[in-house]
């Protein structure tokens, strides 16, 4: 499942409660009924598009509230301007802890001006900088310690971070792609791509092929193990009449879509201010986006909609349909070699109890089907890969991990202020104090 917390104008107090409550309600849900991994992003500054600021928070919350559901950051940013990647580590290292060793690190670089501007990132260099985050943070949590790194856009001394993962070497790794281009670049990492485009199952065939050829032939493994995954975002809703699933879903997915390309594509937003969901309800037909057409598509074939439910293949209708057709939709994916399809229902308007009943109905009719495929599917996977991902595994050069000195140490500031100052009457003095504290006595007038 794929979450952004939308949250469309006019807000009201309690909106934002209501939605993060109905979506850990949909996760809780999405356990029981065997989905395997709940995806929820980081945004900052997309009012309307996404509230969710700061995903690893929801999914602590999430973690405590299920058993096997796998928790992904869908994605986190991990350009250093945004987050640092020490603090990338211990977040990531954290929530595996609180959930049992069921993180997905996705990570990504971001496109919005919104975000990138606001946190002072150069958009020619996101992707270096992408890069270099992430290979620190990777090796923040997988040294003891951390053997130091000074680079472009990052500066760390040698520090041991805590806590370390439960999945070891550290949890899989993903990156957002958006373009071929970026789901080769996952390869050649041999990290997973998450892909979040609306396309044909049948359109993935040629990502899927590229994916696997470049991790093979290419692959040069960021981390210490190899993620080899590549999944698809898609619009879902379930339900037993096909015309009530599209009116219940598309104008939530619609607005998904609406949304998005206000912010990175064609709109101009003044903070604070402005209504994206009015702009949308009065746009939606002349831009293609009006549900009402979408579900009456099939009688104008000449409008953006019918291609959007014609014999339902296309990505803006998706998942959308009955039982039969979201099986026959997912079929399709599965014969084409992808590896997880991501299911976004939770958009825009979208009632809460229609989400409930679909997933429901999803789980009792759909997903068994998949579920017992996916043991064999699964294995069959890793003997084939196996040899593949040793490959990719002896290409990782040995200097990705620098040698620490043994001899660092961190003095703390009084002691360092001691040394600099040669001073044998503040050494006296400090070595005092530590046999005064280790022998019980209360020294905290001392500090003053």
């Amino acid at each position: 499942m794929f979450f952004e917390h939308q949250v469309p104008r006019p807000w009201d107090d309690g909106d934002e409660s209501r939605v993060f409550a109905e979506a850990l309600e949909q996760i809780e849900l999405a356990d029981r009924i065997g989905i395997d991994c709940a995806w929820v992003v980081e945004h900052h500054f997309l009012e309307e598009y996404s509230h969710s600021s700061a995903p690893e928070l929801f999914l602590a919350a999430a973690s405590q509230r299920t058993r096997r559901i796998r928790l992904g950051h869908g994605i986190m940013h991990t350009i250093p301007a945004i987050n640092h990647p020490a603090r990338v580590a211990e977040r990531i290292a954290t929530l595996d802890v609180l959930s049992g060793g069921r993180v997905e690190f996705g990570t990504g670089e971001g496109s919005a001006a919104a975000e990138l501007d606001g946190f002072g990132v150069e958009p020619a260099e996101k992707r270096a900088m992408w890069e270099e985050g992430t290979r620190v943070a990777l090796r923040c949590l997988t040294e003891t310690p951390f053997s130091g790194h000074v680079g472009e856009y990052v500066r760390l001394a040698p520090r041991n971070v805590v806590p370390k993962p439960v999945q070891r070497p550290h949890p899989p790794v993903w990156v957002a792609c958006t373009r071929r281009e970026t789901i080769q670049l996952a390869a050649e990492h041999g990290i997973g791509a998450l892909s979040f485009a609306f396309s044909d199952p049948e359109e993935a065939t040629q990502w899927v092929d590229d994916y696997y050829g470049t991790l093979a032939t290419s692959g040069v493994p960021m981390g210490d193990a190899v993620n080899a995954n590549l999944a698809c975002v898609t619009t879902f809703f379930c339900h037993g009449d096909a015309d009530e699933a599209v009116r219940r879903g598309a104008e939530g997915g619609n607005f998904l879509g609406y949304s998005l390309g206000h912010y990175y594509v064609f709109g101009r937003h003044r903070p604070g201010d402005g209504d994206l969901w009015a702009e949308y309800q009065e746009r939606r037909a002349e831009r293609g986006f009006d549900p009402e057409a979408v579900a009456l598509a099939a009688a104008n074939s000449g409008t953006l909609g019918a291609k959007a439910v014609q014999e339902g293949t296309t990505g803006l209708r998706g998942a959308m349909g009955t039982p039969a057709q979201v099986r026959e939709y997912l079929q399709r994916y599965e014969a084409c070699g992808v590896d997880q399809v991501i299911l976004s229902c939770s958009t825009g308007r979208n009632l809460h109890e229609h989400i409930m009943e679909s997933l429901e109905l999803f789980g009792r009719e759909v997903l068994p089907e998949f579920a017992e495929r996916d043991e064999q599917a699964q294995r069959l996977k890793s003997e084939r890969l196996e040899p593949v991902i040793a490959d990719v595994m002896r290409r990782k050069p040995a200097g990705d991990h620098p040698r620490h000195d043994p001899e660092y140490e961190i003095a703390a500031y009084p002691r360092r202020d001691a040394d600099r100052q040669e001073s044998g009457k503040f050494h006296r003095w400090l070595d005092e104090y530590t046999a005064k504290i280790a022998g019980g006595e209360d020294v905290s007038r001392r500090l003053t």
